[in-house]
């Protein structure tokens, strides 16, 4: 196990080949856990004129199937590093939490370490941080925690609107009472990568117009920051007279030569449909009045039952947080029981990704988990590639989207357990549900929230 917690500087770079076309130039500079890259991520190319290529992460559970534990651990990872880099004290948990994020099969103690002393605002930028910023805010034993969102909520205004330059879907919008923000506590944006830096960038400018304070920190697995990049975070500083920490588990940069042209067209999706065996489960039926509703929403779904309080889309206290674990624990257990096998995937929606992730985590042994995404993949089944296979579909909850899940091969599971926030009408789920059932032909949805049981 490498327990080496003083900066590991890998100064000659290495190079990630993309589709023979994308050569990827990373020098590592700063790796105060000493990973290795291929214990955080592989590559892929990305069809988006905007960026050519992904980081694809094996801890965030988006992409690439993990064990629920992982994405968990990882969140608490970067809070101790956090709390080291930020706060110049130490978890005294390091040396755990190091080896139960490499080794997922190892218990880990899900108490907070944080002390309350600090007291920040946590921020996760929808939809691939959701639950990382989630799972970082676990570790406070203080704060509040909310995550952006992109959805369009029918009778409640966004405090903050902000714009994420290189996104497939750019626009994000912030739901919580104003009070939340409108202090003088440290912001703590929490993003699975940092590429050029705009979007922390973005919305911190937007709050400090609207909220400003002094104290901002910016939170990522992957930091790729350019001397250029980092000079901006300076600059702006120096404008708005405020303090900027970054913290990260790997920093450095990236020199990218060559170029690929991809289309959905050129893409090769999954497009096969069976008839599956389909089991609908309400958890509102069968465990009532364990997640807390919030009466909002969604303009895409207009009949729809309502939020969960526990996503912390609209707010969510460190007290408030910490009362639903026994809740889902209680979920998890239930649906430990309706397991058809030994191995199982927990498959979250969207940015709905933190939910499915804890519940995973007390559902038992063999269960991994990822999550459907609005972001489009060129699909290719090459040796450490990161994306392996495809499948593209309408979202469910808003056909006018199309969503993506990838690296689901036939026969790596027994089951699959899909989970919705709200429930969603049948005729709208049905053909995804029918491509699913290639791969894995028996499939729970799991409703956290509905009107009735199905």
């Amino acid at each position: 196990m490498r327990t080496t917690h003083t900066s590991t500087f890998l100064s000659q770079p290495y190079t990630q080949n993309i589709l023979n076309q994308l050569n990827i130039d990373i020098t590592i500079t700063n790796n105060p856990y000493s990973l290795k890259p291929e214990d955080l991520f592989e590559m892929a190319a990305r069809i988006n004129k905007k960026r050519s290529f992904l980081f694809v992460s094996k801890v965030l559970g988006k992409h690439i199937p993990i064990a629920p534990s992982t994405g968990l651990v990882c969140g608490a990872l970067l809070a101790d590093r956090f709390l080291l880099e930020v706060k110049g004290e130490a978890s005294g948990k390091t040396d755990t939490l190091l080896s139960a994020f490499l080794n997922p099969s190892q218990h880990y103690d899900e108490d907070a370490f944080v002390s309350s002393k600090w007291n920040p605002v946590i921020i996760g930028f929808a939809e691939t941080a959701t639950a990382l910023g989630h799972a970082f805010f676990n570790a406070f034993t203080a704060g509040d925690y909310f995550h952006t969102t992109r959805e369009q909520i029918a009778d409640k205004e966004s405090i903050i609107n902000f714009e994420e330059e290189h996104s497939h879907a750019t626009s994000h919008r912030t739901y919580i009472e104003k009070d939340m923000i409108d202090n003088n506590r440290e912001i703590i944006l929490v993003d699975d990568e940092i590429t050029t830096g705009k979007t922390a960038i973005n919305i911190i400018k937007s709050i400090h117009q609207q909220f400003p304070r002094t104290q901002y920190t910016v939170v990522s697995i992957l930091d790729w920051r350019t001397a250029e990049h980092k000079k901006e975070f300076e600059l702006l500083e120096k404008e708005l007279n405020i303090s900027i920490h970054c913290v990260s588990l790997m920093s450095g940069t990236i020199s990218v030569n060559g170029s690929v042209n991809l289309d959905e067209e050129s893409a090769k999706y999954e497009t096969e449909r069976n008839e599956g065996t389909y089991h609908f489960i309400n958890i509102q039926s069968i465990l009532p009045n364990q997640l807390k509703s919030i009466p909002s929403t969604s303009l895409a779904e207009k009949n729809s039952p309502s939020y969960l309080q526990a996503t912390g889309r609209f707010g969510l206290s460190a007290q408030s947080n910490k009362s639903n674990f026994p809740a889902f624990r209680e979920i998890g257990a239930y649906l430990e029981s309706q397991r058809a096998g030994s191995r199982s995937l927990v498959l979250g929606t969207g940015e709905f990704m933190y939910l499915p992730m804890k519940i995973a985590s007390y559902m038992g042994e063999g269960v991994y988990y990822h999550s459907t995404t609005r972001s489009p993949i060129f699909p290719c089944h090459n040796e450490g590639y990161g994306a392996k296979n495809a499948f593209m579909f309408s979202n469910p909850q808003d056909q006018s989207i199309m969503n993506y899940v990838y690296n689901l091969a036939p026969g790596n599971y027994d089951d699959i357990f899909l989970f919705f926030e709200r429930e969603v009408p049948n005729q709208q789920l049905l053909p995804f549900l029918e491509l699913l059932s290639s791969a894995v032909p028996n499939i729970k949805v799991v409703y956290l929230n509905g009107e009735e049981d199905i």
